[in-house]
């Protein structure tokens, strides 16, 4: 009697940790760019409406490869919340006693 091979339901945890830590690299990479030449005109378009600098370019491109794009959405949205957090409370600062 011939048997055919079962698939095994198992998910190989240590690809998936090595995926999510090679994409939150390239992620962090990417972000960090964006600070470093956020004095250059934002000039490229992301998802969630995330603009970003020509000389980030090349750091998003791996971002986007590397990453799901459920995540890089996810990312991109948890990076404009927190930049709108820290303008307004950089903003309320300034504006205190007027």
């Amino acid at each position: 009697m011939v048997y055919a091979a079962v698939k095994s339901d198992k998910i190989d945890t240590d690809v998936l940790t090595k995926a999510r830590e090679a994409c939150y690299k390239v992620r962090d990479a990417f972000y960090a760019c964006l600070e470093n030449e956020s004095d250059k005109k934002p000039t490229e378009i992301a998802s969630v409406g995330l603009l970003y600098p020509l000389e980030c370019k090349q750091c998003r491109n791996e971002y986007v490869k590397q990453c799901r794009s459920s995540w890089v959405k996810h990312f991109d949205r948890q990076y404009c919340q927190n930049k709108r957090v820290q303008t307004l409370l950089d903003d309320k600062g300034s504006t205190r006693g007027v």
